[in-house]
């Protein structure tokens, strides 16, 4: 056997470089690149092995190891998880950075490999820089702190053991019911370490992610189920994205006469006019699309984890509804009793659909989601349309960027008061046009995770839409877009803080504390100037303070060259309704009556729930 002498770190780039995949015909690298920030524990080794590897594995220099992780995973989802990107990181901090972006990743079912720095293998010069000790344990280092928030996890302590661990890793990160992050620690001095390789490790492979197909009987269950339905209700979620099922999706649900909501992830499956949308659902959802979960005798799930978003806390549909799930993971199609169907979304709807052969729900049920849908869009027009509010509101600034930014652009958020206000009112002109990180919400995957989104896809405009709040906590990669060239449209939604956990702390009773900024301990109320800090970082910025200067920065920001963030303060009081109820622990004992009612209202709610065995 011919074999090639490489170091460890040398051999894993060789590695990753010769793997590649099918996109819409083409054969492309799956690891599209590394975002790395590089330290003492990998700089020397993994570093000397990335610079000449750079025309087919582009190194990308993040700002902070989470950020950049995060741009990885933002990838991943604009990629609809068919190519994948590498986020490297040093020692102790500098890994320990990336395990809230891991968390993202396994929460939303993403790939991306992390490769971070470890101790030294011989443990001869330990205890290293950054190194944390275990005094009962010395094989622990924080890189264990991985396990809990990845899919596969490794560390390299010998240069041989990557042959058996980078194709488990590989085949971890396309595999359609286990998808996730992929952690692999490398110790500093095995990264060194030369070994003879076999030269058909390093041979090109072309992956191709696989369509498991449902088994017949599961189907045949699924078919009977759905034929004896009269208020059948499909809820769609971010695997119809994943398996590129929005086509057969759309087609089922016309063909059988089956209304659609969404779910967060699954935003912009369809059209918002496709004649069988009713809205999103759950707690940031629609009064159509919850209206209609309520009555519904059968809900077909499919690609969704039914998150307590989207069940309201299992409080949506009624007690005896019967729910077939439909999903590569077979952990997410036993939930609640339901008929589990394990496979490939678009396969697995037109095996369903085949057989049903004409059958079709009736159309009383159809038009009652016609109804209740233009119901709601009426409402959303009250709450979104034009206004001359010196202050508006979120719904009246999503409303606005809405009406005039272009079918394909991409609206994305993560966390606070936004993904209630975009899922609410952003309405889809294309599919595929709508990110909100909300399986993890993490403050700081807005302009990060736009980053990667628009890496994934040049020739659109992302729109990261970001709260002050989750502004201050992550904000370095408007510097990384601006230095790169991958020109975003950010805009910053002013409110005084965080303002919707206010509104929750508000509403189970309690007094306004240490959300909003003018309630917190502060010695004086500092207005950051938003607008100047994003200039500092090389981006265009303008404040405005109406929605018609909104509209006017929008429309210049769409020809600008460069990322450019566009400033408005947003009411903080002020939110569309519509919304489900949700399980929150509420005090049983307090001295304000306020809260007493409020534990007397979660009562009422829990009534309402689902038992889930």
């Amino acid at each position: 056997m011919k074999t090639v002498r490489l170091t460890m770190a040398q051999a894993l780039v060789r590695y990753l470089t010769a793997q590649k995949t099918i996109i819409d015909r083409k054969e492309v690298p799956l690891f599209a690149g590394v975002f790395a920030i590089f330290g003492h524990g990998n700089v020397t080794c993994l570093g000397e092995a990335l610079e000449p590897a750079q025309d087919e594995l582009p190194t990308w220099r993040g700002q902070n190891e989470q950020s950049m992780a995060l741009a990885a995973v933002g990838f991943a989802k604009a990629m609809k998880r068919r190519q994948i990107m590498v986020a490297a990181a040093s020692i102790g901090p500098g890994s320990t950075n990336m395990i809230t972006a891991a968390g993202v990743a396994m929460a939303n079912r993403l790939p991306i490999l992390l490769l971070g720095g470890d101790t030294f293998a011989s443990r001869i010069p330990d205890p290293v820089l950054q190194q944390v000790e275990h005094f009962g344990n010395p094989t622990t280092t924080v890189n264990d702190g991985f396990k809990s928030v990845t899919r596969y996890w490794d560390r390299i302590v010998r240069p041989e053991q990557i042959l058996a661990s980078l194709p488990q890793a590989v085949a971890t990160l396309l595999d359609p019911g286990d998808c996730g992050p992929v952690f692999i620690g490398l110790a500093q001095d095995t990264q060194a370490e030369a070994y003879d390789y076999p030269e058909v490790f390093f041979e090109k492979r072309v992956h191709r992610v696989p369509r498991p197909r449902p088994d017949a009987d599961s189907v045949r269950e699924a078919v009977s189920l759905l034929r004896k339905a009269k208020k059948p209700l499909i809820i769609a979620g971010g695997g119809v994205h994943y398996s590129g099922a929005n086509e057969a999706l759309a087609a089922f649900a016309g063909k059988h006469n089956v209304p659609v909501a969404e779910t967060i992830n699954g935003r912009a499956v369809l059209v918002h006019d496709d004649r069988m949308n009713v809205g999103p659902i759950g707690v940031v959802g629609s009064t159509s699309a919850n209206a209609l979960a309520g009555d519904a005798d059968v809900v077909l799930a499919v690609g969704t984890r039914l998150q307590d978003f989207v069940t309201g806390s299992w409080s949506v549909f009624g007690e005896d509804t019967r729910i077939v799930a439909l999903n590569t993971a077979r952990y997410d199609t036993v939930k609640h009793r339901a008929h589990s169907v394990v496979g490939d979304a678009l396969v697995g709807l037109e095996e369903i659909s085949e057989g049903l052969t004409d059958w079709r729900a009736p159309d009383s049920w159809a038009k009652r989601g016609v109804k209740e849908y233009k119901t709601w869009n009426a409402l959303v027009d009250r709450h979104s349309g034009p206004t001359n509010a010196e202050v508006p509101s979120y719904a009246q600034v999503v409303g606005a960027i809405n009406r005039i930014c272009d079918p394909t652009d991409l609206a994305l958020t993560a966390a606070g008061g936004l993904p209630g206000e975009l899922c609410k009112n952003w309405r889809a002109k294309s599919t595929g046009t709508f990110d909100c990180e909300f399986g993890f919400s993490c403050m700081g995957y807005e302009i990060s995770g736009a980053w990667g989104a628009k890496m994934a896809n040049p020739d659109r405009d992302v729109i990261a839409m970001i709260g002050d709040g989750s502004y201050l906590m992550q904000n370095s990669d408007i510097y990384s877009t601006v230095l790169t060239g991958h020109k975003l449209i950010i805009v910053v939604c002013d409110n005084g803080g965080f303002a919707v956990i206010d509104r929750l702390q508000v509403a189970k009773g309690s007094k306004s504390f240490n959300n909003l900024i003018k309630d917190s301990r502060i010695k004086e109320h500092v207005q950051v100037d938003f607008q100047k800090h994003a200039e500092s970082m090389g981006a265009l910025a303008e404040t405005v303070h109406s929605i018609g200067e909104l509209e006017q920065a929008f429309s210049r920001a769409k020809k600008a060259d460069r990322t450019t963030v566009i400033v408005t303060k947003v009411q903080p009081h002020t939110w569309t309704p519509g919304d489900a109820w949700w399980d929150v622990g509420v005090p049983e004992v307090s001295k304000r009556k306020e809260v007493r009612a409020a534990k007397a209202d979660m009562a009422a709610g829990k009534a309402r729930q689902r038992v889930g065995v």
